[in-house]
C-alpha cells in the first residue's frame, strides 16, 4: 500500500496525458492524409485542443467537435482564426463524406460504439481515416500491460514535467467517463462496422485503431 500510494504521490506532482504518448501514431496518419491530397480533419472530443494544434499544421482546415461548453470555449479561445473551427456538439449525423481524417482519442468511450463508428464511416470520403486511440475496460488479459505501465508512468511524469506541479494542466481537466467494454468487444464491433481495422493493445491503458475508407 505504501509504494502505491508513493507512485501516486509522484503521478500527481508530475501528471501527464497518456494520450499523448500517442500523438505520433494519429499525427502519421494525419501525415499520409495530407500526401494523397486530403484536406480536412475532424477531432472528436477536442478538449481544449492539443491534437487540433498538431493537426493544423497538417492539414489546411481541423474541425474540433467537443460537447463540453468550457472545454469547447478554451479551444475557441485558443484558435481566433480560420483554419480551426471549434463546434460545441455532440459527434453523430455527420454530412456524408465531409472529412478526410477523423481522430477519436479517450473519446469513444464517451458515445455509443456501433453509432458512433458507423457515423464514422460514412463522414469519411473514399480513402479517408480514422484513427482511434482509446481506452477499454480492463480485464485480465490487461494484467501485464497494467502492472508495467503503474510502474512507468511517475517516470515518464518525471520526464515529461520535471517541474512539480500544483494542479492538473488544463487540457487534463475534461470531463471523463469510465469505460464499460473490453477491448475484446470494442474489437468485436468494430469489426462489424468497419472490416479490414487494425487495432493494437498498447501500454497506458490505451489501445490504437486505425482504418481506411475504400476508394
Amino acid at each position: 500500500m505504501g509504494f502505491l500510494a508513493a507512485i501516486a504521490r509522484v503521478n500527481a506532482a508530475h501528471p501527464w496525458s497518456h494520450n499523448d504518448a500517442y500523438a505520433g501514431f494519429v499525427l502519421r496518419h494525419a501525415r499520409a492524409v495530407r500526401r494523397r491530397g486530403g484536406d480536412i480533419a475532424a477531432d472528436v472530443g477536442c478538449g481544449t485542443g492539443n491534437l487540433l494544434s498538431a493537426l493544423s499544421e497538417i492539414l489546411p482546415t481541423a474541425i474540433g467537435i467537443e460537447p463540453d461548453p468550457d472545454a469547447a470555449a478554451a479551444a475557441a479561445r485558443r484558435f481566433p482564426g480560420e483554419a480551426v473551427r471549434i463546434e460545441n456538439r455532440t459527434f453523430g449525423s455527420e454530412p456524408l463524406g465531409a472529412y478526410d481524417l477523423i481522430t477519436f482519442v479517450a473519446s469513444l468511450h464517451h458515445m455509443p460504439l456501433r453509432a458512433a463508428l458507423q457515423d464514422a464511416r460514412t463522414a469519411l470520403r473514399p480513402g479517408g481515416r480514422l484513427v482511434i486511440v482509446g481506452v477499454a475496460r480492463e480485464t485480465s488479459k490487461d494484467a501485464l500491460r497494467s502492472g508495467a505501465s503503474l510502474l512507468l508512468n511517475p517516470l515518464v511524469g518525471l520526464v515529461r514535467h520535471p517541474k512539480r506541479a500544483t494542479r492538473p494542466p488544463e487540457h487534463m481537466q475534461a470531463p471523463i467517463a469510465h469505460p464499460d467494454q473490453s477491448f475484446d468487444e470494442i474489437r468485436t464491433i468494430a469489426s462489424e462496422v468497419l472490416p479490414g481495422i487494425r487495432m493494437r493493445r498498447r501500454l497506458f491503458w490505451r489501445y490504437t485503431a486505425s482504418w481506411q475508407a475504400p476508394h
